[in-house]
């Protein structure tokens, strides 16, 4: 069935995959955007652009009102991000109150902390980065009267994207071997996603997710740090040596991001391959270093 969809981060990265999906799959698209220029980025996707603030609780419910679904991405990513997101997911739920309409919210597999089975029931335990979230993924979970899923993306890498281009900005060491800077010792894990697996899986949920859901957006795979900067290594010319850093010295240069960084996680994803047919059919993330033109 087709649907007249809401969504907004339509011009990120994940948002633009998102997109794409769901014109291809034939539903019609409303994408809030900030500005003009913004504007004809996403018409000429196929999709009619709202130009709104996500901080204008009143014109997102009004947009979401007239909509038969909702898709949540965007974010300001700045100190606003939570207060900005919450008046985003009220309004949200507020048009869509006993409706039984979908609503897809995003979080993140950061929130669960470190973990080596990460699943959807294991413990909340989030760095200070995106701590702010988990309440609000628990508001829209608990929601009565819409048909909500919760979606926590991996690290998202493909199309020469994500952050694997901060892994490839890192500092490079001098003197007769240079090698990449690695952040941290480079021992944790990091659980992957192509961003058009995952822009499959919002679509899923949005078409079929079961109300109060959760998905970990996460392909299985969950490769170390080190492997993935020697991989970038290789493909900027250093013939994949790299170098761990202190974790004090990671901490100073990303802060809080740092701190997310350094995490140790591995996670399946399985939930949604079981409850939606989720099936991952994007490139490895090493074919996708391996392609990409850092």
């Amino acid at each position: 069935m087709t649907m007249h969809v809401l969504l907004t981060g339509g011009t990120g990265y994940v948002g633009a995959a998102v997109l794409d999906r769901l014109v291809s799959g034939g539903h019609q698209v409303t994408a809030v955007v900030r500005s003009a220029e913004k504007a004809e980025l996403v018409r000429a996707k196929g999709a009619e652009p709202a130009v709104a603030d996500l901080a204008n609780g009143g014109r997102l419910e009004e947009l979401a009102a007239a909509s038969d679904g909702v898709i949540h991405l965007a974010s300001p990513g700045d100190e606003s991000s939570a207060t900005v997101d919450e008046i985003a997911v009220t309004s949200f739920l507020r048009a869509l109150q006993n409706t039984d309409r979908p609503f897809v919210h995003t979080t993140g597999v950061w929130l669960h902390g470190s973990g080596s089975a990460i699943t959807e029931s294991t413990a909340m335990n989030a760095p200070r980065l995106t701590a702010w979230r988990v309440p609000l993924a628990t508001l829209v979970r608990e929601a009565q009267g819409v048909r909500t899923s919760v979606i926590a993306p991996a690290v998202v890498y493909g199309h020469g994207g994500g952050l694997l281009n901060l892994v490839a900005a890192r500092p490079r060491t001098t003197g007769d071997t240079p090698a990449l800077t690695m952040i941290g010792s480079g021992d944790q894990h990091w659980s992957v996603v192509h961003v058009d697996d995952l822009a499959d899986l919002y679509v899923l949920a949005l078409e079929k997710g079961p109300g109060g859901s959760y998905f970990l957006g996460a392909s299985g795979v969950n490769p170390t740090v080190r492997e993935i900067t020697e991989a970038v290594s290789h493909s900027v010319g250093l013939h994949g040596h790299v170098e761990p850093e202190p974790v004090v010295h990671t901490l100073d240069r990303l802060g809080l991001l740092g701190e997310a960084l350094l995490l140790d996680q591995q996670a399946s994803g399985e939930t949604a391959r079981r409850v939606l047919g989720w099936s991952p059919q994007g490139a490895s993330i090493f074919d996708d270093i391996a392609r990409t033109d850092f």
